[in-house]
């Protein structure tokens, strides 16, 4: 994630960053430049058709579809965003759950060797979780504490070590009943996060929405050079190709954050987020 003062105009407005949609689009946008030129010197010298209505209600219809697309824009953008800001909400509460269970097992008086286990397990969660949310496999650091398999669901194997260590203590009557109701509720909080990280991982926007847009958006540029040729000439070079960056860069914003756990350059900062939660749980049980 980027971190960035917004006050700051002159950085945003001169800065280029790796993030740049830019980067992305400058191929496309020189095809479409050289294509906006192309049909300019065609209808301007050859096909003449400067005095057909026909071709000047052409800017008409661009007017229609530009509120349709704008619109479609909009309602895809904030559905990307809604899915990025509702994964910050999880990794929030998994960061609020992990200090929550720390302090409750801290003022349980446990002994050493029950405590250095939640010391490192509950940070090891939030480690496991962000390397399932990225398709990767984590092994964790070189320990007995906890032993997984890492052919399985990693994050419900520590969860379970978890929740079993809590019904060993109280079994062993080193934790009441009570006690062992409320610690099993922050338990299932961690399910429950990892549960609604990965609903928003793994149900990305329809196929078929995403891909009506960029054939809107393509049939939109291509056929701006037709219709404004007359009133811009030869400017239609600079502008079409404008005019799809502004387009293209909104769809391209709304897919980098539809998935919030990767590593794209405006992605949450899962990797800080876990380490806070390492160092926060380390001071508290420490």
């Amino acid at each position: 994630m980027i971190n960035y003062n917004p006050k700051d105009w002159i950085t945003f407005i001169f800065h280029s960053h790796k993030s740049d949609t830019i980067r992305k689009l400058w191929p496309l946008m020189l095809s479409v430049s050289v294509y906006s030129g192309i049909i300019a010197f065609l209808e301007l010298h050859f096909l003449k058709m400067s005095d057909s209505n026909y071709v000047k209600n052409i800017g008409m219809m661009h007017n229609l579809l530009g509120f349709v697309i704008s619109m479609l824009l909009v309602f895809r953008t904030n559905t990307s965003y809604d899915r990025w800001w509702e994964g910050r909400r999880m990794l929030g509460a998994l960061t609020n759950v992990s200090r929550n269970f720390a302090i409750k097992l801290k003022s349980l008086k446990l002994p050493a060797s029950e405590i250095e286990f939640f010391t490192y397990a509950i940070p090891k969660y939030a480690f496991a979780l962000k390397e399932h949310l990225r398709e990767k496999q984590y092994f964790g650091k070189n320990s007995l504490l906890i032993a997984v398999d890492g052919g399985k669901h990693i994050p419900n194997q520590v969860a379970a070590s978890i929740s079993s260590r809590v019904y060993e203590l109280a079994a062993a009557g080193k934790i009441s009943q009570e006690q062992l109701i409320i610690l099993s509720g922050d338990v299932n909080q961690f399910t429950e996060i990892c549960g609604g990280c990965e609903r928003i991982k793994n149900t990305p926007i329809p196929y078929s929405y995403s891909a009506f847009i960029k054939k809107f958006i393509f049939v939109y540029v291509i056929t701006l050079p037709f219709g404004w040729v007359f009133s811009l000439s030869y400017f239609v070079i600079p502008i079409v190709p404008f005019i799809l960056y502004v387009l293209a860069s909104l769809e391209l914003l709304a897919e980098e954050i539809e998935n919030p756990f990767g590593y794209d350059a405006n992605d949450l900062p899962v990797e800080e987020i876990c380490n806070n939660i390492e160092k926060h749980v380390g001071e508290i049980l420490g």
